[in-house]
């Protein structure tokens, strides 16, 4: 047998999957070893693999960086708007845009851009209060329902049913129409208060489903208490569905402040809202149709911004769009 070259590739032997093997050069078995990312990595979790999906996802990208905006202008709006939105002149009211005032002015003859910038706080912290006392109150009771079930999960789906026979408008004008508080905090509760079933229902489906895994019963033969049952092995995998309806929801309670706020029972001046100001210059919106469109624009822009990020977050914690 002839001897082999020391400058020859070294040889190894590898499976061919039939039961036999074959000779291969060392650069071709390289190819064999599991590469980075492969199968040969250790399996990401939900969480991480929904975030390496949203970094690539550009509807996530996009609405982030808007509602990243948002609250920065929310939380110092003296960035972009040095003035103050209560400061008026009704020597310029109506006017359209000018040297130092690109949106124009408001029927009041306030500047229209300034509103716009300072309404964005009322408008993102109203949304965002509300959607954690929404989340946080929806969850617990719809969690517990699920999870303990009986005469307390009976009792929950009753109550829910009694809410959602609620028109959402319906019930802002009646029990906002005795409040004359100016604050946002009537508005916040009574967004709690209506908002709350729907994460509820969801809450409780996820949560039933959770408790039929095997690790949970495991958990429980080993004598784990309720509350670790549910803290440490439940809500983590039961809690992906409520954050996707609650990012979903925070456009919608953005778009209910400023609904209540234009049929006159929600937020009222000398409060800055986006609301408040489609309300005051839509009997204008013929001769100075900015003085509407810019706040609308704005809502818009801010809604689709939440319902985009929802739906990107929904897509990434879903494992049947996989």
């Amino acid at each position: 047998m002839p001897e082999r070259s020391p400058y020859e590739s070294e040889g190894v032997i590898a499976g061919t999957g039939a039961g036999g093997v074959t000779d291969l050069a060392a650069s071709e078995a390289r190819s064999l070893e599991p590469s980075p990312g492969g199968p040969g990595d250790t399996p990401r979790g939900l969480w991480a693999d929904a975030w390496h999906d949203l970094r690539r996802n550009p509807v996530f990208i996009v609405s982030a960086l808007v509602i990243l905006f948002l609250a920065v202008i929310s939380i110092w709006p003296s960035l972009i708007a040095s003035g103050s939105p209560l400061k008026c002149d009704l020597a310029h009211a109506q006017q359209g845009s000018g040297p130092g005032h690109p949106f124009g002015y408001d029927g009041q003859g306030c500047d229209v851009y300034t509103r716009v910038v300072h309404g964005a706080r009322t408008s993102v912290t109203v949304g965002v209060l509300a959607t954690l006392g929404v989340a946080l109150l929806g969850s617990v009771l719809g969690g517990l329902a699920g999870f303990f079930g009986g005469i307390w999960d009976a009792v929950l789906s009753r109550v829910t049913d009694v809410f959602f026979a609620i028109p959402v408008v319906l019930g802002g004008l009646v029990l906002l129409s005795v409040v004359t508080s100016n604050t946002v905090w009537p508005v916040i509760g009574f967004m709690v208060l209506l908002g709350w079933p729907q994460v509820s229902r969801i809450a409780r489906g996820s949560v039933i489903t959770a408790k039929q895994n095997d690790y949970v019963q495991a958990a429980r033969a080993l004598g784990a208490s309720n509350s670790r049952l549910l803290l440490r092995h439940i809500a983590p995998n039961a809690v992906a569905p409520v954050i996707v309806v609650s990012t979903i929801a925070l456009g919608t309670y953005i778009s209910l402040e400023a609904t209540l706020s234009y049929l006159g029972v929600g937020l009222k001046p000398p409060t800055v809202s986006w609301g408040i100001d489609i309300s005051a210059a839509s009997p204008y919106i013929r001769n100075a149709p900015h003085m509407l469109l810019w706040p609308a624009g704005a809502l818009a822009i801010t809604v689709l911004a939440f319902i985009m990020l929802g739906d990107a977050v929904r897509d990434a914690l879903d494992p049947k769009l996989r």
